[in-house]
């Protein structure tokens, strides 16, 4: 009887193993090219879609080299979400595009005003110069106002690949846009009590940022190039005269000349990441920054 019941016990548990319900499959991918873009389409689809960054954290989008682990998860995604102006994306879309044909292309920039001419900035000498980026900066992130344009072009795209759960796409949208408004509003109460309107920063990364709230970026490379002597002499004369408080550092770009610009004018140099995932704080760290000497 011992045995029978035995026997007994194991035929209903393979029965409710088998009877158990197969595993929900996992959701979709949607892919993108950096942390930030992620971080507006994360809070966007939530769990309804899986978000894969091409380029990763640390990481140069202009000399990245994507593995081939990476491109097999770009085979398998079911939309791209492209900055736009980022020159390594013509070469992904390129590659993946004869191995996912149906795979859906989204410009993030689309309503965006790009900022002409190359990376077009004034430097110290008053004249303006191309620094090589096919036309536009590509930055189009590292503002409210264009954030916000991402955003809707996100969710957009969002609702058009998933209409059916467009109730819960909206509302994720909505508190985005609420969280980006709300970071402006710090931003603007850091950037008046900025003692200058004025910075410098390597490369110029930041000016959709500076454009919207009526800064002028100044910067160190000259012609995408380290500058000469004389030019980091006209650049650090123009900076005394404007009471430059502030010069950006990015950790992929040239740190010397940074350092030495901020000593020769009593500056403080400050490391930015505008590739962080984590967008808001970023922005604020920005802003806080050229404010802190009222503080």
């Amino acid at each position: 009887m011992r045995r029978v019941a035995i026997i007994t016990s194991l035929l209903t548990i393979i029965l409710f193993v088998g009877c158990k319900p197969p595993r929900a499959d996992k959701p979709a991918t949607l892919s993108v090219t950096i942390n930030p873009q992620k971080y507006f389409l994360d809070k966007i689809v939530g769990d309804k879609y899986s978000v894969n960054c091409v380029v990763p954290s640390g990481s140069n989008p202009e000399s990245f080299d994507l593995a081939p682990s990476q491109l097999m998860i770009l085979d398998k995604s079911i939309a791209y979400f492209k900055v736009s102006y980022l020159g390594i994306e013509n070469t992904l879309i390129e590659k993946i595009s004869h191995n996912n044909p149906d795979m859906k292309l989204i410009d993030c920039s689309i309503g965006i005003t790009p900022i002409e001419g190359s990376h077009i900035h004034e430097h110290a000498d008053g004249e303006h110069h191309d620094h090589g980026h096919d036309g536009a900066d590509p930055h189009i992130w590292s503002s409210p106002a264009t954030a916000k344009i991402i955003a809707d072009n996100m969710f957009r795209a969002v609702v058009d690949l998933d209409k059916a759960n467009e109730d819960f796409y909206t509302t994720n949208y909505n508190e985005l846009i609420a969280e980006i408004n709300e970071t402006d509003s710090i931003l603007r109460t850091y950037i008046d009590k900025a003692p200058s309107k004025a910075f410098i920063i390597y490369h110029p990364a930041l000016s959709y940022f500076a454009e919207e709230y009526g800064l002028t970026q100044y910067t160190i490379e000259y012609e995408g190039k380290n500058p000469s002597p004389s030019q980091l002499k006209q650049l650090i004369d123009t900076a005394k005269a404007e009471g430059v408080k502030v010069v950006f550092i990015q950790q992929e770009f040239d740190t010397k000349n940074a350092e030495t610009v901020a000593n020769a004018i009593g500056a403080k140099t400050v490391p930015i990441n505008l590739l962080s995932y984590y967008w808001k704080e970023e922005m604020i760290k920005i802003a806080k920054a050229l404010a802190s000497d009222n503080e």
